[in-house]
């Protein structure tokens, strides 16, 4: 027997003419994330995943970062005749021997060509175990169950399973820029939009110099934590607002001071990402959520943007976006102190009924485009390089 993990798909398998282009992304990726195993080799089997190479528990800890994989498998293959099965079949429920345990086996036959139905495969197998290990046979609730995946040049046994990312292959469906602060709601957006297949690179607005750089840190470790699930790759723009910030106080914002500050990010965010061939933003609003972040308020700032605008927490509530955080690994970091920049120079009422018309009066104020510019060339890039090593930190 030799060790290796059966990859399951996800929605991707629902594909039709195009499942080939998700399924060579997902390859892509998955290559990526286990750049460094030695001796690596993943096959296409069927509608799944074949992944041998370094140590099982190695691939399995990667592959659960992969999106685009439904289930994972840590499997033995043997070749695909019945001694082989009932060999290998036995040695995995040994284990299980002498516990009064039950035990079901659950055939799959992909190679038509095997001398022997699925239904076959499960008698002949269940009959062996049943007389070397004593166990019981529960086709319902077993206390085990024995995967046995028939193919043509190896048949695969497995007894256990591990649930994936699951959504699309990131990059799929384009490319992205996330805006994204020290909080819990923008990771959360930039992770949910990956895994609709999207590639998504970040940019971070600092209020520095009037700020310290822990927001600076926090980002950086963010867009690290989210760099595994794409597999390497992600940059990360470092934009220092709190001059632009004051420049809109100067102009009298008041209280569209934060509406203001919103705007304009996303005016850099839209420019920057067109430099770089982003085809969308995405933005962790939640509607309601905070005062900002009413549909009048949301519109306001929409209506800056220069690219469509993306927000898939647009419905969840704050307690499903910890929770998301706390899954994905990003909770931690979140929770982190920092010094928010939408908070430098706001105003303590908050405006939650905002006119277009009012904020753009105030941009009239200001050198607009040139400052846009100024910002983007003063934007400081961090580039997370094409290799797994930092993904298993």
């Amino acid at each position: 027997m030799r060790s290796c993990v059966l990859l399951k798909y996800g929605e991707l398998a629902l594909k039709g003419r195009n499942r080939w282009r998700f399924e060579d992304t997902l390859v892509r990726n998955l290559t990526r994330t286990l750049a460094d195993v030695p001796d690596l080799d993943v096959r296409r089997r069927n509608g799944v995943l074949v992944v041998t190479g370094g140590t099982q528990s190695q691939l399995l800890e990667r592959a659960q970062l992969v999106l685009g994989l439904a289930l994972i498998h840590p499997a033995v293959m043997v070749e695909p005749s019945f001694d082989a099965i009932e060999r290998a079949a036995v040695e995995l429920l040994r284990p299980y021997a002498g516990q009064d345990r039950t035990f079901a086996i659950r055939p799959r036959r992909r190679w038509k060509g095997f001398p022997a139905r699925s239904q076959e495969i499960a008698v002949r197998v269940g009959d062996v175990v049943r007389r070397e290990l004593g166990l019981g046979v529960d086709l319902t609730t077993p206390d085990v169950e024995l995967g046995i995946e028939v193919d043509k040049r190896e048949t695969l046994l497995y007894t256990e399973k591990y649930p994936g990312q699951g959504g699309l292959p990131a990059g799929v469906n384009g490319h992205a820029l996330t805006l994204l602060s020290g909080g819990f709601d923008s990771p959360v957006a930039g992770y949910r939009a990956m895994r609709r297949g999207l590639t998504t690179d970040y940019v971070h607005f600092s209020g520095m110099p009037f700020t310290s750089p822990a927001s600076i840190y926090k980002a950086y470790a963010l867009a690290s934590k989210l760099d595994r699930y794409r597999g390497g790759g992600t940059k990360l723009w470092v934009v220092s607002f709190g001059t632009a910030q004051r420049s809109l106080a100067t102009a009298g914002a008041g209280r569209l001071q934060v509406l203001a500050q919103r705007r304009l990010m996303v005016r850099v965010a839209s420019r920057l990402g067109q430099q770089i061939g982003a085809q969308a933003l995405v933005t962790g609003d939640s509607l309601g959520q905070v005062s900002s972040q009413t549909l009048q308020n949301l519109v306001a700032v929409e209506a800056a943007a220069e690219l469509p605008l993306l927000r898939p927490l647009l419905g969840w509530d704050k307690a499903e976006i910890v929770a998301e955080a706390e899954r994905i690994g990003t909770a931690e970091i979140s929770k982190l102190p920092d010094e928010d920049c939408c908070t430098l120079f706001a105003s303590p009422l908050a405006e939650t009924r905002a006119q277009v018309t009012e904020l753009e009066k105030i941009e009239r104020r200001l050198e607009l485009e040139p400052l846009v510019d100024e910002l983007i060339a003063a934007a400081q890039l961090h580039e997370f390089a094409v290799h797994p090593e930092h993904a298993a930190a």
